[in-house]
């Protein structure tokens, strides 16, 4: 499955979480993963699991693995 970058985004305990475990082919509902603020949680699809506030350190992390500075990092 292709995806642009080596994580994505799963919605999770309140949060959105970036993963770089592999991406089932039905998607990540139900499954439990690995984060990349090193935290296991079980993922919740839901439309409403999407406009959760993103985890911080994930989105760091994120950043970090698409070589990409973060807003408001003092880059330009």
């Amino acid at each position: 499955m292709y995806r642009p970058h080596p994580f994505s985004w799963v919605p999770a305990e309140g949060q959105r979480h970036a993963t770089t475990d592999p991406k089932p082919r039905h998607g990540y509902h139900g499954v439990t993963v690995r984060t990349l603020c090193s935290k296991e949680v079980t993922a919740d699809n839901s439309d409403i699991g999407w406009l959760w506030p993103t985890c911080r350190p994930c989105n760091t992390r994120a950043h970090e693995l698409a070589g990409v500075p973060e807003a408001g990092d003092g880059a330009d």
